[in-house]
């Protein structure tokens, strides 16, 4: 495999019309292969894809690829009508295929299809792998789970045989059996692959990791989790580093003073002496010259000394890396552990959530999962046969998975004061602080927000709401959060004392938060309940 970089960034620079700068001066390349692009939200991760892919357009500098590149965005947007042709991307090959079949020998028709005559054909082998094949090119995407979709739009990627491929988050929304298809589509990508993703599942499928941080690009020659333990190898002995570093600058800063000590008992001393006629006054002054230049000396040593302790330091300081963490004291919303809040209902059989528990909703896309939390919490009557939830507290929050809850004109703290009016403006501000939401994050309006940032806010009005929560209902709460800012949810989560119910497909997250109960969803739409996250997925 060539080792040439497929991807190279040349001070590459994007602002956005507001004048906010989203990568300056970014230089990097990427390797041929399959790349795991890391970072934190709002890091530029997602811009950065796009700059590549040619659907932006760099402020300075410029991109460098090796061909054509395709790109699958965060979020797909698709229409009721369109084909799994369409959403390959290859409607206008297949019919200007069947144009020339029928007699049609217009030369636009030839120039579309291109080299691709045999386009149905790799169709069929790349969709039996997803379970489709060619004869479902004309079905409608309305009639595949959002799961599906996604596979066949990467399936469209892998047909249209591009170079450089990137992909923006694509196990959102997937589950487990559709998330273990995709790694093995990874696995047996032709060209060179970049994905951006939180799935710490996904990563282990790469051969290198790729980290935009503090706005540069670092490359790493492994997946996630040999590069994590690389990272947590090298902070540490930056951490070292920065002790012994600001350990010898105490020395020199002591020794710098311990100096000054001396050289001014040696003034006293030979001012006493000249005082008292000890010696001569020319003597004492040829002594006193001496002195002055020797201490003067002296301290331009030590002062450069201590300088170079001082930079150590800085340099040493500069390879900590500072990553916050979430400490909150929330207050006890007191839920009695035998107290009954939630009762998830099917037929003769229901399943009670009480107490303090920790519970998960789990199953495969299209079960239901999302439809039973939002009619739980909406109270509206349920399709026949199919279960459906009682909510037996009005103390509860809701985080649904398009954070659509918020006044999007409002900023940060008007949204808080909406659900704790009593509470003061200081005790918001210093909550939102210890949820990372500090400066001008707090003043401004929601809509003008970062991801990331968005979604604090709205955990913000589920756990400072006042009188607190006894029930917590989150659909799919870690969908377009970066690694750490899901670590940092676990923290937040960590502080609530009341009760969790949690759609997720993400098992890595759930498994953190200290599950009491598994309910599942089957395909058929049975409730069922679990000992644990394994056994609802048997390809796990």
């Amino acid at each position: 495999m060539s080792t040439n970089p497929v991807i190279t960034l040349h001070d590459l620079t994007f602002e956005w019309p507001d004048g906010t700068v989203a990568l300056d001066r970014l230089n990097g390349a990427f390797n041929p292969g399959r790349t795991g692009l890391v970072g934190r939200n709002g890091a530029g991760k997602s811009t950065l894809l796009r700059l590549v892919a040619g659907l932006l357009r760099p402020t300075s500098g410029r991109v460098d690829t090796v061909g054509a590149v395709g790109y699958l965005p965060q979020t797909l947007t698709l229409h009721a009508g369109t084909t799994i042709a369409g959403l390959l991307g290859i409607q206008e090959i297949i019919d200007a295929i069947d144009h020339v079949e029928r007699g049609d020998v217009d030369q636009r028709h030839f120039d579309t299809i291109g080299d691709d005559w045999d386009v149905e054909s790799r169709a069929d082998e790349l969709l039996d792998q997803i379970g489709f094949g060619a004869g479902d090119l004309h079905r409608r995407v309305a009639e595949v789970s959002g799961g599906e979709a996604m596979l066949i739009a990467i399936t469209g990627l892998r047909i249209r045989r591009t170079p450089v491929t990137l992909l923006d988050e694509p196990t959102n929304n997937l589950d487990r059996p559709t998330r273990a298809r995709l790694a093995e589509i990874v696995d047996q990508w032709p060209g060179a692959l970049v994905v951006v993703s939180h799935d710490l599942e996904l990563l282990e499928h790469v051969d290198q990791t790729a980290e935009l941080y503090d706005g540069r690009l670092s490359t790493f020659g492994g997946p996630y989790s040999a590069w994590h333990e690389h990272q947590q190898q090298e902070q540490a002995a930056a951490e070292q580093a920065a002790r012994s570093a600001q350990q010898a600058l105490k020395v020199e800063k002591r020794q710098r003073v311990e100096a000054e000590t001396k050289l001014a008992r040696r003034e006293r001393t030979a001012r006493k002496t000249q005082k008292d006629g000890g010696i001569p006054k020319i003597l004492a002054g040829n002594r006193a010259s001496k002195a002055q230049n020797a201490a003067g000396s002296m301290r331009s040593t030590l002062d450069d000394k201590v300088q170079a302790a001082q930079a150590a330091v800085d340099s040493a300081d500069a390879r900590v890396r500072r990553d916050e963490h979430i400490h909150l004291t929330l207050p006890d919303p007191a839920v009695p552990r035998g107290r009954r809040l939630v009762e998830l209902v099917q037929d003769d059989r229901t399943i009670v959530v009480q107490g303090p528990e920790r519970v998960a909703l789990v199953g495969p896309n299209g079960a239901g999962k999302s439809t039973l939390l939002q009619q739980l919490v909406t109270g509206t009557d349920p399709r026949p046969g199919a279960p459906y939830g009682r909510l037996l507290t009005d103390r509860f929050g809701y985080l649904p998975q398009r954070l659509n809850g918020l006044d999007e004109d409002a900023d940060a703290m008007a949204n808080v004061r909406a659900v704790a009016p009593g509470v003061p403006d200081g005790t918001i501000r210093n909550q939102l602080a210890r949820l990372l939401l500090r400066g001008s994050s707090v003043d401004r309006p929601v809509r003008s927000l970062s991801g990331g940032e968005r979604f604090r806010v709205s955990l913000a009005t589920l756990l400072l709401a006042e009188p607190p929560a006894e029930l917590l209902v989150l659909d799919e709460p870690t969908n377009n959060l970066d690694i750490t800012s899901v670590e940092q949810l676990v923290e937040a989560l960590a502080g609530y004392r009341g009760a969790l119910l949690v759609v997720s497909h993400d098992h890595a997250f759930l498994e953190r938060l200290g599950l009491d109960l598994v309910v599942a969803i089957d395909d058929d739409g049975r409730l069922s309940r679990q000992s644990s996250l394994c056994r609802t997925d048997p390809a796990r």
